[in-house]
């Protein structure tokens, strides 16, 4: 089913400080995409099969059901230009030429072992990874599709994939196995592993647990690089946004996050068209949409606060064995006091250092956010939303 141009389909209804694209499903949305190049093109997909393209000022442009409507879980235009759209849905690929979407141009059955949960391109366009809920990534030769690598080491669903910009040998993956693994597909072997669970403990373990708070496990569930290549954001169920810093080798040099939503975070996408790499946009199942400027956070600066910040965990422990060395009553309370001035000044450091890594636009958009798709629409910086709804949101960053 297509649809043909018509201004008719154009929802602009301003919803606070977003507004309305509707009319393109009937169902709830689940993926976007924006092609950044002189059409400015959106794809979206949504349950039952729904593939929609519209034009950078949200007039449809075409609208499609998949044969066999299987729930469209990812799109992704081609950096080599808008004319190929991947689509992914069920365990296959389709490409189609998003200003005539009547039948895919090529079809990849079987590009999953079962059903995918997200495709990502290299920068030329050459290469795809497909994430499937096996937990495997398979990578995809373009054109024709042929599998030419498999990776396999997620024990759990692979729920995101991402290449490293300037490093088209390298691969970010994560998965609900609580999982980040940086690939080397020259040898198609990890080049490191982080748990985030560790991760989140030595976290907690620097703050103080207000009575009642729960913490769930950080499922991660998007993965993205900064258009420098060096940084990883990984948002997760623990509500944080956990911070990579790849050095040289391909090192994991340094790893932090940032406290996001208060709920479960589902999106986090570094935004390559604003002043410096790292800028950030999350969404979570509190229903806010952040924006987040991590150019001084200690994990991208860490010149900064991250080299202060290491003595302070290494104080910690000598203050630990002092405490443990306080049978010896010699000087009890001098022990005491220098072990809990130590606590106050990592207090106030760890409270600075928050405030400073704040969100600098914070949107309560009142639903959970399946996905997120940062884009310039008539040449404004935006966030498309995408909810349980049937229809996208978009919010300008003008703000800035």
């Amino acid at each position: 089913m297509t649809v043909p141009n018509s201004s008719s389909y154009l929802s602009c209804l301003w919803v606070s400080m977003g507004s309305l694209w509707s009319e393109g499903h009937s169902s709830s949305i689940l993926c976007v995409d924006w092609s950044p190049g002189p059409t400015g093109l959106v794809a979206s997909g949504a349950e039952g099969g729904e593939l929609t393209v519209w034009t950078h000022e949200g007039v449809i442009l075409g609208r499609l059901v998949l044969p066999g409507q299987e729930d469209v879980t990812s799109a992704t235009f081609s950096p080599a230009g808008s004319a190929n759209l991947y689509v992914s849905h069920g365990d296959a690929v389709s490409v189609f030429d998003p200003r005539n979407l009547k039948a895919p141009v090529e079809d990849f059955q079987s590009a999953g072992e079962e059903e995918i949960n997200a495709l990502a391109l290299n920068e030329t366009g050459s290469s795809l990874a497909v994430a499937d809920d096996s937990g495997a990534v398979r990578i995809l030769e373009i054109p024709g599709g042929k599998v030419c690598r498999s990776l396999r080491r997620h024990t759990n669903i692979c729920s995101s994939v991402a290449f490293r910009p300037q490093r088209p040998n390298n691969l970010v993956s994560v998965g609900l196995d609580m999982q980040v693994i940086l690939w080397g597909l020259q040898k198609t072997r990890p080049l490191w592993t982080l748990n985030l669970q560790d991760m989140a403990e030595e976290e907690d373990d620097h703050q103080q647990q207000r009575p009642g708070q729960l913490f769930n496990p950080p499922l991660a569930h998007c993965v993205s690089v900064s258009s420098c290549g060096n940084i990883l954001g990984c948002a997760a169920e623990d509500g944080r946004v956990h911070l990579m810093r790849i050095g040289s080798g391909s090192k994991l040099e340094q790893q932090g996050a940032v406290k996001a939503h208060t709920q479960g975070a589902s999106q986090a996408h570094f935004i390559p068209f604003l002043s410096h790499p790292y800028w950030m946009v999350t969404g979570g199942n509190d229903g806010r949409v952040a924006l987040w400027d991590l150019s001084k956070h200690p994990v991208v600066a860490p010149e900064g606060k991250a080299q202060a910040a290491a003595p302070q965990r290494r104080r910690g422990k000598s203050g630990g064995r002092r405490r443990e060395q306080a049978l010896d009553k010699s000087k009890p309370k001098e022990k005491s006091e220098k072990a809990e001035a130590e606590e106050d000044d990592a207090a106030a450091e760890k409270q600075q250092e928050e405030q400073k890594s704040g969100p600098k636009l914070s949107i309560s958009h009142g639903d959970k956010v399946n996905w997120l798709c940062p884009a310039v629409l008539k040449g404004e910086p935006s966030v498309i939303v995408a909810d349980q709804s049937t229809n996208l949101t978009v919010y300008p960053l003008s703000q800035l």
